[in-house]
């Protein structure tokens, strides 16, 4: 007779979406409070193989771990203003959300060793004390603190491959002494200098990104930011072509992989107009990630 316990059954490919982390008709260059709804309904319509996980909010109280108490009070209770520089009830409460995907996300690739993926945006230029650069909260550091908890042996690895330097991760890292997180930012890169545009400096980029994935294996767990500006059309970005940006998700995910490192990824920025460019570059990540799940 045919073994039918749970453990024979084929994994499903978990998505940590609830419907209050995305917030519509949010007024912002950036399109990241609305992004989450929207790339949900584009796998789904697409059919690509997941399934919706739930979602459970992180708390004030779990903010207050990676920022200023008083900080996190002002946004919330609506005195200072979010990331995208309004004080939108709306976008305060979906906070709650977008950190709780992340953290919900990274606890379930903890405790099964699959990955996962959190379709959230607008964590890594959120510092200890402050808002910028349409972040709010960090969840990259909310998410890692709090699954430090569920890993205390180990440590916890960011990688960051939004364009942009991850200042506000790397501030809280320094600010809080967290020595156990490992922090990679393709924004802060030594090697990168201006529009790579595709070109050569790109593919010598993603000769040398599975090196930088390797220096990952004693982490338990990766969150791993597959951002879609750095497209090389993006105008925020201008580093890689759709080529490219495949690439390196296929390298980071098959790399983890056969180290053995679970994985939980999320969307990041991206700027391009119209807004399904964007959408097509997360369709390929979540292609590549369906390869190795």
């Amino acid at each position: 007779m045919a073994d039918t316990s749970s453990s024979m059954q084929p994994k499903v490919f978990k998505v940590f979406y609830d419907q209050r982390q995305s917030v519509v008709n949010q007024s912002s260059f950036s399109p990241s409070a609305g992004k989450p709804a929207l790339v949900v309904e584009e796998w789904q319509r697409r059919g690509f193989s997941f399934e919706l996980a739930p979602v459970t909010p992180v708390t004030r109280e779990d903010l207050y771990l990676v920022h200023d108490k008083k900080h996190v009070d002002d946004v919330l209770d609506l005195k200072k203003e979010n990331g995208f520089g309004s004080k939108s009830y709306e976008v305060a409460q979906s906070l709650y959300w977008t950190s709780g995907s992340l953290v919900s996300a990274c606890a379930h690739a903890i405790r099964s060793g699959e990955n996962t993926s959190s379709p959230t945006s607008g964590f890594h230029h959120a510092d200890w004390w402050r808002t910028s650069g349409f972040c709010t909260f960090n969840g990259l550091m909310v998410a890692a603190v709090k699954s430090r908890g569920l890993l205390p042996e180990k440590k916890i690895g960011i990688i960051d491959i939004d364009f942009h330097f991850g200042d506000g991760t790397a501030g809280i890292i320094k600010h809080s002494g967290l020595d156990y997180v490992q922090h990679y930012t393709f924004g802060g890169d030594e090697s990168y200098s201006g529009s790579w545009a595709g070109g050569p400096q790109a593919d010598e980029w993603l000769q040398r990104l599975p090196g930088i994935v390797e220096s990952f294996g004693d982490c338990g767990l990766v969150i791993y930011q597959a951002g879609a500006d750095p497209h090389m059309d993006d105008p925020l970005g201008g580093a890689l072509s759709d080529d490219q940006l495949r690439a390196r998700d296929r390298i980071v995910f098959t790399t983890l992989k056969r180290m053995g490192v679970p994985c939980t990824w999320n969307l990041a920025g991206g700027y391009q107009k119209p807004l399904q460019r964007v959408l097509d570059i997360h369709n390929a990540t979540i292609e590549e990630c369906l390869k190795v799940a």
